[in-house]
C-alpha cells in the first residue's frame, strides 16, 4: 500500500471509485431528468420545424397558380424551388440547429455529370436543388403526391419514375436522363435505392450500371452522413451539422461492373472516415 502510494498519489490511487461514482452518477434520478428534458428539447424544436416547413411551402401554392398563368416557365419554377429549399434549410439551421459543410467541392466537374450520391435522409434530396443548381433527380413517383411541391417537381422537371414498372422504368430513366445531359443539366441518382442506415455499407441497386454505360459522362460520387441527425429511423431531427463529401470523378469507358466496385469501395471508405 505504502509502494502504491508514493507512486500514485492517493487521488489517483482512488480513480476507480471515482469512475464507480460517475458510474453511479450516470443512473441517478437527476441524470434521467436531464436527459428526458434534452430529448423534450430536441422533439419541441422538430415540430416547430415542421410548422415552419407548412407555413413556408403554403406560401408557394400562390406561385403555381401564377407559373400556371405564364405558361409554366421551367428556369423560374427550378428558381422557385431553390428559394424553397434555401428555406427550408435556413429553418433547419435557426430553429433545429442543423448545419452543412462541404468538403472537396472544387471535385464537382465543369461539364453535366452523372451524380450518385447515398441516401440516407430526406434532407439530401431536398438540399441537392442547392448544392447542384438545374441538377435533375431521379425520383420516385410518390414524390409527386407531395401538396404542392410535387407540383414544382413534376414542372421542373425532375426525372420521375415508377418502380414498379420494372424495366419499362430503366428505359424511362435513361431516356429521360440523356435529355437532362443534352440540356446543360447534371443528373443526380440515389443508386442505393432507399433511404438506408447510416451503418449500412454502400451497395448499389441495379440501374445505376446501366447510366454510367450509356450516358457516356462522367461521374461524380458524394457522401453524406444526414442519417446521423435526419435519418429514416428518427421520429425527430436532431441539431449538428452534415458532411457532404465529395470524391473523385470517375471517367466514362470503364466496364460497368468494375465502374460499379470502384466506386462503392470509394464510397464505404469515406463512409467509415466521416464524422
Amino acid at each position: 500500500m505504502l509502494f502504491d502510494s508514493l507512486i500514485f498519489p492517493p487521488f489517483v490511487a482512488n480513480v476507480g471509485s471515482i469512475s464507480h461514482f460517475s458510474q453511479r452518477d450516470l443512473t441517478s434520478p437527476t441524470h434521467h431528468i436531464m436527459k428526458k428534458s434534452h430529448m423534450n428539447t430536441i422533439k419541441i424544436k422538430s415540430l416547430l420545424f415542421d410548422g415552419f416547413l407548412a407555413g413556408w411551402t403554403a406560401l408557394f401554392s400562390l406561385g403555381v397558380l401564377a407559373f400556371w398563368l405564364v405558361g409554366s416557365p421551367r428556369k423560374a419554377i427550378r428558381a422557385a424551388t431553390r428559394l424553397w429549399v434555401r428555406g427550408v434549410l435556413f429553418g433547419l439551421k435557426h430553429v433545429v440547429g442543423l448545419r452543412y459543410v462541404e468538403k472537396g467541392r472544387d471535385m464537382i466537374p465543369a461539364e453535366p455529370c452523372l451524380i450518385v450520391c447515398n441516401h440516407q435522409s430526406t434532407w439530401e434530396t431536398l438540399a441537392a436543388l442547392v448544392l447542384f443548381p438545374d441538377v435533375a433527380i431521379v425520383a420516385k413517383q410518390e414524390l409527386l403526391r407531395i401538396p404542392i411541391i410535387g407540383w414544382y417537381l413534376r414542372k421542373s422537371p425532375m426525372i420521375i419514375i415508377d418502380r414498379e414498372s420494372g424495366s419499362k422504368a430503366l428505359k424511362a430513366m435513361l431516356n429521360q436522363s440523356r435529355e437532362a445531359l443534352a440540356a446543360g443539366r447534371s443528373v443526380l441518382v440515389f443508386p442505393q435505392g432507399t433511404r438506408m442506415d447510416e451503418m449500412e455499407p454502400i451497395r448499389f441497386r441495379r440501374g445505376v450500371e446501366l447510366l454510367y454505360s450509356k450516358l457516356e459522362a462522367p461521374v461524380l460520387p458524394v457522401l453524406v452522413n444526414s442519417g446521423k441527425f435526419w435519418g429514416s429511423g428518427r421520429l425527430s431531427k436532431r441539431g449538428g451539422t452534415i458532411t457532404v463529401s465529395y470524391l473523385p470523378p470517375i471517367p466514362p469507358g470503364m466496364p460497368a461492373e468494375l465502374f460499379v466496385r470502384k466506386v462503392e469501395a470509394q464510397m464505404e471508405a469515406e463512409r467509415l472516415i466521416l464524422p
